[in-house]
């Protein structure tokens, strides 16, 4: 027999469970055909709702065709077709630089390691976590956006409040083979329930396993401990 599962590690699997039972269609929302697009659409998802990106995207995929044609258009120009974005500028030079190094750097191919994922402007280790998990098929850790971040602390699963630390808390914890869809049950959950203001805990599945749900339960599977 293994080792008994210690309170936080049954408490993110009873979560994973319930939430597949919840949403078994959940999956990442942005809209892509191949590992440019990806890395495109999650620069520019950043403060930024998917559907939004999804909107700009349809016409930006349909303009623009490898990396070369990014790398080459002017700030003017992209920052035109982006207006829409929040934080367009910024983004507009992200992906323009990104593209550069992907073409004088990776024969025009997006990098498939988290290092040189990260040293590409505007990647952070969600964003490479995100296009290694759905653009490789490469997991290497939990992606960790506003939902995660807002629901892992609810439940318990983590006290810290940097997405980096945050999923060094939840790697040991949520099984392996479930991290990928983690993160989209919590992104579906906390936009349908677990919202940032006034979720409604009263019709939450999760009510019983989570400390701030406030809801009557005999144990806390957080601490171990009756709350």
């Amino acid at each position: 027999m293994g080792e008994p599962l210690e309170p936080r590690s049954e408490q993110a699997r009873e979560v994973v469970d319930r939430l597949e039972d919840e949403y078994p269609d959940s999956t990442i929302s942005l809209h892509f055909s191949n590992r440019l697009e990806l890395l495109i659409a999650v620069i520019l998802s950043a403060q930024c709702t998917d559907e939004r990106v999804n909107t700009e995207t349809e016409h930006l995929f349909a303009k623009y065709d490898g990396a070369e044609e990014y790398a080459e258009v002017s700030q003017e120009e992209l920052a035109e077709d982006l207006n829409s974005i929040n934080f367009y500028n910024n983004k507009t030079s992200y992906i323009r630089e990104a593209c550069q190094i992907i073409v004088e750097e990776h024969d025009g191919e997006v990098p498939d390691t988290m290092d040189e994922l990260t040293e590409l402007p505007g990647v952070g280790r969600k964003t490479a976590n995100v296009v290694l998990q759905h653009g490789h098929d490469v997991v290497e850790g939990i992606v960790v956006d506003t939902h995660v971040q807002r629901i892992s602390q609810r439940l318990g699963l983590t006290e810290e409040s940097r997405p980096p630390a945050i999923e060094e808390d939840l790697m040991p914890v949520v099984p392996e083979d479930r991290w990928v869809q983690f993160t989209h049950l919590l992104i579906d959950h906390g936009r349908a329930v677990c919202t940032a203001q006034n979720p409604t805990c009263s019709d939450c599945v999760l009510a019983d396993v989570c400390p701030s749900a406030k809801a009557e339960s005999d144990v806390d599977l957080a601490s171990g401990e009756p709350w």
